[in-house]
């Protein structure tokens, strides 16, 4: 069956399962959110979710859409991170998805609907979403007070959580002191949670009750030095569609920026940008690994199609598999470095892979 892909992500299960138990490991007793926004980080929303069942006791996604897509495939609460827009607002609440809620008036809108369970964001430093922080106990108040409201949790976003080590450990005490003034007022069962994959990885003294797991969970550091507790879970394969000799002086794709120095032996690869390869890679020093070994990305990338140079790999035949990303034999090209090359982060690599790339959950 494999055989018939044209470009596929290999989506290691087991991968998966190990990442959590590294998440666990780190934060100890608090409830693990899984965040599976943006098609899981570009591995397979459904899949992923159903693999990560046994490990999260919630989920988090962007939007109303992937609320939607998750629900049908998991009982777990579902955290809708990204505000809702009016529209969305009814059946929201009909469907028992938790709005993160960023002023009053959307808690006021909401309460017209019936009882709704919301998380309750702070912008402590973030800047996009939240009441900012010295007005969150009057907000609070009045909020607490509406009577079709009920406060599952509440949030803040670390903004430089995996840059600025000093101004994170002063927001995560900023949020400590916003809580207890909080609790202090309103006890509650409500919970708290703040840290997400840099926060998990390098400021989990305080774990708070919820721990927001996202990069980290697909086997990619948001810090290089704890790479190395995690495996990667997508491995980004195609296929060689063509093999061809060419003479010295051919040039190579659009805007011919490649010209070849002598004769190679080249190989024309099924995917390109439209399957989400960044476009930025073209003449970047890029490569793909064929058999174990690094071939050289030559010219640029194009919408379907990419060249490679196969001249020192014996007998390349049509159909053999290249890898765009991960590991084969002892060589690898990480996410990291495909998005040091591109210019870009991993975060956009991986939720970049493109829908007519298939995901295979092995």
């Amino acid at each position: 069956m494999k055989g018939t892909y044209r470009c596929w992500a290999e989506i290691d299960r087991s991968a998966l399962r190990h990442n959590a138990k590294v998440v666990r490991e780190r934060t100890g007793s608090a409830e693990i959110l899984a965040v599976v926004k943006a098609n899981a980080y570009g591995h397979g929303l459904l899949g992923v979710a159903q693999a990560l069942a046994g490990d999260a006791q919630l989920f988090g996604v962007a939007n109303l859409q992937e609320a939607l897509a998750l629900c049908e495939s998991v009982s777990h609460p579902i955290i809708i991170f990204g505000p809702a827009t009016p529209e969305e607002r009814s059946l929201i609440a009909e469907r028992g998805f938790i709005p993160t809620i960023s002023s009053l008036e959307e808690a006021e809108a909401f309460n017209r609907f019936g009882p709704v369970a919301i998380n309750f964001k702070i912008d402590t430093g973030m800047g996009r979403m939240g009441v900012v922080e010295h007005q969150a106990l009057e907000v609070f108040k009045k909020l607490a007070a509406l009577r079709n409201i009920n406060i599952h949790s509440i949030s803040t976003h670390m903004p430089v959580s995996n840059e600025d080590a000093e101004y994170t450990r002063d927001q995560l005490v900023r949020f400590q002191n916003i809580i207890e003034q909080i609790r202090a007022e309103f006890p509650g069962t409500y919970k708290a949670h703040v840290l997400q994959s840099a926060g998990t990885l390098a400021h989990n003294a305080q774990t708070f009750d919820i721990v927001r797991a996202g990069i980290m969970l697909y086997g990619i550091s948001p810090l290089p030095e704890f790479q190395k507790l995690l495996k990667p879970v997508m491995t980004w394969k195609t296929r060689i569609c063509l093999v061809r000799d060419m003479p010295k002086g051919s040039s190579i794709c659009y805007g011919r920026t490649f010209i070849t120095p002598r004769e190679m032996r080249v190989a024309t690869l099924s995917a390109g940008y439209a399957d989400g390869y960044p476009w930025q890679l073209s003449n970047r020093g890029a490569a793909m690994l064929v058999r174990g070994q690094r071939c050289a990305l030559l010219g640029r990338v194009t919408m379907d199609l990419m060249v490679i140079d196969v001249t020192n790999i014996d007998d390349v035949q049509v159909g053999d598999e290249v890898v765009l990303m991960g590991c084969d034999g002892n060589e690898e090209i990480s996410c990291a470095e495909l998005a040091e090359k591109a210019g870009t982060i991993p975060w956009e690599i991986v939720t970049r892979v493109g829908t007519r790339v298939r995901r295979v959950f092995v």
